[in-house]
């Protein structure tokens, strides 16, 4: 039967942080293969799915996939410029959780 879990249940950091004044960048550090490939299915983690959690349009997120290292890593531009009047959060630092609150379906049926 399938479980439900989250993101940060399967991974050993998500974290967010600036790159640069104008982008945000996630990675999301999974603790092994079979977590690392439930999250990096494209089926699952896509620019939509981005969009939907942010509120960025899904034409601007960029995700990278880097299976050797169990790392999944998504850019996409800051919602207003850092340090400006409206930034919230300058160093990008709480974004990520969205992310890891994401719920993923395990066990044997499938997300």
């Amino acid at each position: 039967m399938p479980e439900t879990r989250t993101i940060a249940d399967l991974a050993l950091e998500v974290r967010s942080k600036n790159a640069g004044p104008f982008w945000v960048t996630m990675e999301l550090f999974m603790r092994d293969a079979a977590g690392y490939a439930l999250v990096a299915d494209p089926g699952f983690l896509n620019g939509p799915v981005v969009a939907r959690l942010y509120g960025v349009d899904a034409g601007a997120v960029q995700i990278f996939r880097l299976p050797a290292l169990n790392v999944v890593k998504i850019s996409f531009p800051r919602p207003v410029s850092q340090g400006s009047l409206r930034d919230r959060d300058i160093h990008a630092g709480q974004h990520h959780v969205p992310l890891a609150q994401l719920a993923v379906l395990t066990g044997s049926g499938g997300r």
